[in-house]
């Protein structure tokens, strides 16, 4: 296939790859290093019996490429577990059992997931408007006091790390002003106004932290392109300089955007700890670093897949984007 059709086929199937170059990677890190698996897998306090369930579970006598073969098994068809008395089915995708709670590791994820995906897609909004607006003005007022000032802006943000805006912002807004009560996390199904506004600071926080980064980049690729020569073609032209701006200049300034957001997107989902953890939200990143702390590597593994698809697909999504802004992208 050509053209923009086989573009995406081509991404797809090169993001599918990855996520399998993920799967072993992650397999082997954390099933096929030295150690007692089954104990690690157990926990210090599990009695020899319990450990030898573990290794059971596990197949840890079976050959490594078929144990992977299980492993892979169960994300594509589930598995049965034993949990001493009784049989257990995890349907697929089957990431396993958590060793603390009994769990399915699936089940734990989609009670954690909808928490980090509403942080991450709200700061998004936030961070993509102001980061690119920002980024745009003050490459259109180049050497002006409004392009000084945006740009001090930004350096502060920057330098500024995600804690200490959050702690400013619960300190002014929920403690002083009392504008807005401390954040607690309301679902969106229970109440939508709650919701948006119990994420508002979380947004906040992690978005202008971004959006520094955003500014920058922005700024950057808008001064190279409004230096090429069709920019200066349509000026020429008498062509306004708010439409040069607005419609060619940054359309053509796109692509390093698209890639960082698929970059921030990607990672924000699993790597939004500090804000997690500080406002009190029960999303993917606190629960890793709670698995990581108690041992439990099933959740730990489950985890990191999760945050890798992520990753991957909004990578591949990125790419995509990439031609629809710059078709010259589908003839690489």
């Amino acid at each position: 296939m050509s053209g923009f059709g086989g573009f995406v086929l081509r991404r797809g199937t090169g993001a599918l790859v990855t996520l399998l170059a993920i799967s072993v990677i992650i397999y082997v890190v954390f099933y096929v290093t030295p150690g007692n698996v089954a104990q690690i897998t157990c926990g210090p306090r599990c009695s020899p019996e319990q450990v030898h369930q573990v290794a059971l579970q596990l197949r840890l006598d079976d050959p490594l490429y078929l144990r992977y073969w299980h492993f892979l098994e169960g994300l594509f068809a589930g598995q049965d577990y034993s949990t001493g008395t009784s049989v257990e089915h995890c349907p697929a995708p089957c990431l396993g059992l958590s060793y603390q709670s009994d769990r399915q590791v699936t089940d734990i994820i989609l009670t954690k997931l909808p928490v980090s995906l509403s942080l991450v897609v709200g700061a998004m909004v936030i961070w993509l408007v102001l980061g690119v607006g920002t980024g745009v003005l003050s490459a259109w007022r180049r050497g002006r006091f409004t392009e000084r000032a945006l740009t001090a802006l930004t350096l502060a943000g920057t330098a500024t790390p995600v804690f200490v805006i959050g702690l400013v912002l619960m300190i002014v807004v929920c403690g002083e002003l009392r504008l807005l009560p401390f954040p607690q996390y309301v679902k969106f199904t229970d109440d939508p106004e709650q919701w948006a506004w119990n994420l508002l600071l979380p947004w906040l926080s992690l978005a202008l932290v971004e959006a520094a980064a955003f500014a920058r980049l922005t700024r950057a690729a808008m001064l190279e392109t409004l230096a090429e020569d069709h920019i200066r073609t349509f000026r020429a032209y008498g062509v306004s300089e708010r439409s040069v701006v607005g419609r060619h200049a940054l359309r053509g300034a796109l692509a390093p955007v698209i890639a960082l957001n698929a970059n921030n997107f990607g990672g924000a989902v699993g790597g939004a700890v500090l804000t997690e953890t500080l406002f009190g939200l029960p999303g993917i990143g606190q629960e890793l670093v709670h698995a990581v702390n108690v041992v439990d590597l099933p959740v730990v593994v489950g985890m990191v897949l999760v945050i890798g698809f992520f990753v991957v697909v909004a990578n591949a999504v990125a790419d995509v984007l990439y031609a629809v802004a710059d078709r010259r992208v589908v003839l690489a």
